[in-house]
């Protein structure tokens, strides 16, 4: 009787955590323009970005093909999806360029930027 209660209330509780952390997968989110970290923090992937050596948001690796987002860098208005603002400050996100083992890899385009499909 008491094995049935503690079973009970474990899957009363601990189910529905379960299911909160699942829709916070880490990943790009192509519907939301978004990306997820592992940590679970979700981050635009337009507006404002400083990069930075130490402590990013997201690992980004520039490449010529076979890319997951085509970026635009504008001065201007960073509000669509694959729009950016470089800024060294009040970032709304910190990107460090790296080589290997990156979260996004992306390319730098002039028209028609965004999530690739």
């Amino acid at each position: 009787m008491k094995k049935a209660l503690v079973l009970a209330l474990f899957v009363l509780f601990a189910l529905p955590m379960v299911a909160q952390t699942g829709n916070k997968k880490p990943g790009i989110n192509k519907e939301n323009c978004t990306f997820t970290n592992k940590d679970g923090k979700t981050f635009n992937l337009y507006g404002k970005v400083k990069i930075v050596e130490h402590f990013p948001d997201i690992k980004v690796q520039i490449v010529d093909s076979f890319e997951d987002l085509d970026v635009k860098v504008v001065e201007h208005f960073p509000d669509q999806c694959g729009k950016v603002k470089l800024v060294e400050h009040f970032p709304d996100v910190k990107v460090q360029i790296v080589n290997s083992f990156p979260d996004i890899k992306v390319k730098i385009v002039d028209a028609f930027p965004g999530v690739k499909k």
